[in-house]
């Protein structure tokens, strides 16, 4: 397993004592846990959405990004999505990491100081290099041309 460097400061938000340094859970997971990070819990009605702070902020080392991932258990069990999917967080942003929640649910759900919200996976970073072509068919033709379910669902 490759192992990539990432400095890391706790804001004052972040219980450290309580909570401990931020750790896998497992030696083998690819995320780890993110806590609510609020001074106080909140309450999401349904279809509401927003910024949960997580109380630290983080520079991984050059040629690595993250992205913040929602928790299976909080979205089978309270409908807690990202409504987006997934949070991606470029390698030279330094400022509190969030994540941007979703109830999806039909009934409030309540956020608690503490509470694991989502998780971390870290990424390497490609970029594309352009090459601007002047026709459609300079693309390549290929076997598939349709897409956004083309394929059909059985």
């Amino acid at each position: 397993m490759q192992k990539v460097k990432a400095k890391i400061f706790y804001l004052p938000n972040y219980d450290l004592s309580a909570w401990g340094p931020m750790k896998y859970a497992h030696s083998t997971d690819s995320g780890f846990d993110v806590r609510a990070c609020m001074e106080t819990d909140i309450t999401l009605l349904p279809q509401e959405r927003r910024i949960i702070p997580l109380g630290i902020k983080l520079a991984p080392e050059e040629g690595y990004g993250y992205q913040v991932r929602a928790r299976s258990g909080n979205t089978i069990k309270l409908g807690l999505a990202i409504p987006n999917g997934v949070g991606t967080i470029d390698n030279e942003y330094r400022g509190e990491v969030g994540i941007i929640l979703i109830n999806l649910s039909d009934k409030p759900v309540l956020i608690e100081r503490g509470m694991r919200v989502g998780q971390i996976v870290v990424e390497p970073v490609y970029q594309f290099e352009f090459e601007e072509v002047q026709s459609e068919e300079e693309l390549g033709i290929t076997s598939r041309p349709a897409g956004f379910g083309s394929t059909g669902v059985k």
